[in-house]
């Protein structure tokens, strides 16, 4: 009896995972944001740490991403740290993770060239 109830609990969790995995991919799209890239605690004062915001406006409202840490954010903070760009565009897959909105950028355009990654 216990072999067909751990035969049926592992088909139940590969199941799962693979059902987890498909979900996973399907949310992990590319968008690509337009908006002013700025930084979250010397210009907006809602960090500790300076960290690469993008503001989005749409109509009244404003929507905060805040960027994930990668090569590319790290590398385009130097031009955003003490003053914001506008019309930046951000390419990346977003998230929400504890309240905020993130987006992990594979793509900024509209920094000057020398504080970017290559695009």
């Amino acid at each position: 009896m216990t072999g067909r109830f751990f035969v049926a609990f592992l088909v139940a969790s590969v199941l799962a995972l693979f059902s987890a995995s498909f979900v996973r991919a399907e949310d992990s799209k590319d968008v690509t944001l337009k908006g002013t890239l700025t930084c979250a605690k010397c210009d907006l004062k809602q960090s500790p740490t300076c960290q690469n915001v993008l503001q989005v406006k749409d109509g009244d409202k404003t929507t905060t991403y805040w960027l994930a840490d990668n090569t590319l954010s790290k590398d385009s903070h130097g031009a955003v740290c003490h003053g914001p760009k506008e019309g930046v565009s951000v390419t990346g897959v977003v998230s929400e993770k504890d309240g905020k909105q993130w987006i992990t950028a594979s793509k900024i355009v509209g920094l000057p060239e020398k504080s970017k990654a290559a695009d």
